[in-house]
């Protein structure tokens, strides 16, 4: 005569721990791969932080050699950007203004870059339609930091 044996009404959950530290880890392999972008030496400036409910920004990037990139959104980082040229950029902000005229447009430009190339920058998205243009630096490290 076999015994029965009793239905089990637990739950073994060491699979699910296990599934988890390991996605747990792939995350943070993958987190640091996800901050690309143009490198740009931003200026220092006391400046309020970018609101994080602001849905893909349009941001403008200039390096230091003059060369001016499209990246529309914060998170979209992966790759540098569209590069484009000052006549180019009027075209594409335009287009991206006409179909969504409340996004935010924010400049950043490297701090040893003349102030007409920003200057005309802006100057070609306001003629584009952008309502206001925010620059984006960095917060200046502390004397007790140095």
């Amino acid at each position: 005569m076999a015994t029965r044996r009793k239905p089990m009404s637990e739950i073994n959950v060491v699979p699910y721990i296990d599934v988890m530290l390991v996605l747990l880890v792939i995350f943070m392999a993958t987190a640091p791969l996800l901050t690309q972008g143009v490198q740009v030496d931003l200026p220092k400036a006391p400046s309020e932080p970018i609101a994080e409910a602001e849905d893909d920004p349009l941001v403008i990037s200039m390096r230091a050699d003059g060369a001016i990139f499209v990246n529309l959104g914060l998170s979209d980082e992966e790759h540098a950007g569209t590069r484009v040229t000052i006549y180019s950029l009027a075209d594409q902000a335009e287009k991206i203004l006409r179909a969504r005229p409340d996004v935010p447009v924010y400049v950043k430009a490297d701090h040893t870059l003349e102030y007409g190339k920003v200057v005309a920058v802006m100057t070609v998205l306001q003629k584009a339609g952008a309502e206001s243009v925010g620059l984006i630096t960095e917060p200046p490290e502390l004397a007790g930091d140095a």
